[in-house]
């Protein structure tokens, strides 16, 4: 249950961040149940995706650039959450689940929003997590 979550809170993030940053998106039709219809599964794909690149590759990245964390009082996180959305789309890419990044302040805007509304999903609904 506590993956079924995980993967809901993460793909409503997802949406999120490719409703409202303008170089995070799907592609596809963009309005009603055509939208929806084919959407959905490419949503909870990437969202797997981001938990795995965020899961396998951030703590090797983060333990690699602790000096640049501490330097940057911490903001360096912030370009590390971005490098793990825009490798997120690059192999959404690859897999042709029609995800894009376009560049590095869409993916730092894209993380910035993912990790605020993951925040407030777990807030309104229960991180049940701990």
């Amino acid at each position: 249950m506590r993956f079924v979550s995980w993967l809901l809170t993460t793909a409503v993030a997802l949406a999120t961040a490719a409703w409202l940053v303008d170089g995070v998106r799907f592609t596809g039709p963009s309005s009603g149940t055509a939208e929806l219809e084919h959407k959905w599964l490419p949503l909870l794909l990437v969202a797997l995706i981001l938990g795995v690149v965020t899961s396998v590759v951030k703590p090797v990245l983060t333990l690699l650039s602790i000096p640049f964390i501490i330097v940057t009082l911490g903001l360096f996180l912030l370009v590390i959450n971005a490098a793990m959305l825009a490798l997120t789309g690059w192999l959404a890419e690859q897999l042709d689940l029609g995800f894009r990044v376009d560049g590095f302040w869409a993916a730092v805007l894209g993380a910035v929003v993912i990790t605020v509304m993951t925040w407030v999903v777990d807030r309104v609904v229960g991180d049940d997590r701990r």
